[in-house]
């Protein structure tokens, strides 16, 4: 048994008093009142995050959580859905499988949209019969996010399908509908999907939450919604939640959860409303066994040392100390385990010629060509219309007013490369490039010409997936052979070499934020407006291909 006094913050009475809590077994024996708080650290319930993609973090579950506990998260609600769609049912057995090997709560969803869109070419499919044998699972918490909300509306028998078995199982559907409001969002809540990380303004999160939907704050290291919708916590502090989404590794080695509850209370939202939106509520919506600091319940809670910037001391989960004064308590050797990777890759080296683009090949109206416009910090892309830059009978990038070229090329099988142009990433020499490429992980690039972009696409081919920058004769990669998506290697290292490959980017030109994140992101059909997929531009408004 351990013995540990402190303040218990307790959020369900909302109060802050001294208590020694004992803990055996793995459970909270008991909680003992001692008076008033004193001059003590805080003990409360851990964070949780209530959607992400851990492959985003470009770490296996078992790495991403020797991270992540330093945070003080002990738990996490974890949508498999990039491994799937590369690998399938086997990704998502793996992510289960590998989290499983560490002490720390994963909670895996069934990936519902696999692949996203009929628009692109993925690795894998997972249709209904398969959702039924996952669902089937104790260890499967529920649908994970319906982004193909086109489909709910219109009532697609297979869409359909897999809700009602969500609902035939009593697990719960995520969703998926940036921007959607009105009729349509009426009839895409009365489908039964209950929550939703994708609103870009208070009065869209406010609607939702009118209609009964939870709603997830979320600050990734791309999509940001946090400054737009936190203030809904003082008026639905039972019907929010916190996450990342998507958070690259140098990110969640600085914070979690636990920056968003700095954040908040520094803006002067209550305490209590806060930690009920980081660490009670997806308790109670995901039915987790995750502890609340109750008598019999698992003993996950962490050591902080104040309750403004949460600075973590200690984090327990089921009573074991796994981290410790920024220090994880996990040590993890999976080099010796590569046999064991799963992966897809299956496209031949390309040429520089694969990537020109003749006049006659790009759709134009009035002389002028659809460019992608990509935000900073945002999923949603613009349409620009903007002149082509001309070299003899090829439209070329045209360095000097940003508008740079970007392809697609498909992993699983060699097929010609989309290609198309995009405006605000910056860079005036060399190329970037990416497996990571939301939703189908083919390869995608930018650059400024077509031997920088080759060369960025090679160095991925070669390695089976990663992240890679060209800058003249230097090549920089970062590997990563799970799933084209994750390394297997201590996570702060992934992180620090992240950091490294982040600054080449950036000095190339970029002033995004977070170029790679952000150039993931740009083969994501499902969200608005402009998008490129393996097989063309891509209209998200319209939902067609242009070309």
């Amino acid at each position: 048994m351990i013995t540990i006094e402190g303040n218990i913050v307790d959020i369900h009475s909302q109060r802050i008093y001294a208590a020694e809590l004992k803990v055996q077994d793995g459970k909270i024996l008991s909680v003992e009142e001692r008076g008033a708080a004193a001059a003590a650290p805080y003990i409360m319930p851990g964070f949780i995050d209530a959607h992400v993609h851990i492959e985003s973090s470009m770490l296996v579950p078992a790495q991403f959580a020797r991270l992540a506990v330093v945070q003080g998260t002990v738990a996490t609600i974890s949508d498999p859905h990039e491994i799937a769609n590369v690998c399938g049912m086997e990704g998502v057995t793996y992510m289960i499988e590998n989290g499983l090997t560490v002490p720390f709560k994963f909670h895996f969803g069934v990936p519902s949209c696999v692949p996203a869109t009929s628009f692109e070419t993925a690795g894998a499919t997972i249709n209904v019969n398969d959702v039924d044998s996952l669902l089937q699972r104790d260890d499967i918490l529920y649908l994970s996010e319906m982004m193909n909300f086109p489909g709910v509306l219109h009532g697609d028998p297979e869409v359909m399908k897999k809700i009602e078995l969500a609902q035939k199982y009593g697990k719960p559907v995520d969703g998926h509908a940036p921007g959607l409001r009105g009729e349509a969002l009426k009839k895409y809540v009365a489908a039964g999907i209950s929550t939703d990380h994708e609103c870009f303004t208070e009065e869209e999160a406010s609607e939702k939450l009118q209609l009964g939907m939870k709603i997830l704050i979320r600050e990734g290291s791309a999509a940001k919604n946090f400054e737009a919708l936190v203030a809904l916590l003082n008026h639905y502090p039972d019907a929010m939640m916190f996450c990342s989404d998507d958070k690259h590794p140098d990110s969640l080695a600085e914070g979690h959860i636990n920056q968003l509850c700095a954040r908040a209370v520094a803006k002067g939202i209550d305490l209590f409303k806060v930690l009920k939106a980081a660490c009670v509520n997806p308790v109670k919506h995901y039915k987790l066994k995750v502890g609340l600091l109750n008598s019999g319940d698992p003993a996950d809670f962490i050591i902080v040392e104040n309750l403004q910037d949460f600075t973590v001391l200690k984090t327990y989960i089921n009573g074991t100390l796994v981290a410790e004064n920024g220090e994880s308590k996990t040590n993890l050797q999976f080099s010796d385990q590569a046999e064991s990777f799963v992966n897809q890759f299956d496209c031949s080296f390309k040429e520089a010629a694969d990537f020109s683009i003749r006049s006659a090949e790009y759709p134009r109206q009035n002389n002028l060509m659809p460019v992608i416009e990509a935000l900073d910090g945002q999923l949603i892309t613009n349409k620009l219309w903007i002149s082509p830059l001309f070299v003899d009978d090829l439209i070329v990038s045209d360095v000097e007013n940003d508008v740079l070229k970007i392809v697609v090329v498909n992993r699983y099988q060699d097929a010609p490369v989309a290609k198309a142009f995009i405006k605000n990433f910056g860079i005036r020499r060399g190329a970037i490039a990416s497996s990571v490429a939301h939703d189908s992980h083919n390869i995608v690039a930018v650059g400024v010409d077509d031997e920088s972009i080759c060369r960025a696409v090679n160095s991925l081919i070669k390695t089976k997936g990663g992240v890679s920058c060209i800058d003249g004769d230097s090549e920089q990669v970062l590997p990563l052979p799970v799933a084209g998506l994750m390394s297997v290697e201590d996570g702060y290292k992934v992180a620090e070499m992240y950091q490294d490959i982040d600054k080449a980017a950036k000095s190339l030109g970029s002033k995004l934020s977070s170029p790679y994140m952000t150039l993931s992101f740009m083969a994501l059909l499902v969200i608005p407006e402009l998008k490129l997929s393996d097989k063309g531009l891509f209209d998200g408004k319209e939902f067609r291909l242009l070309n």
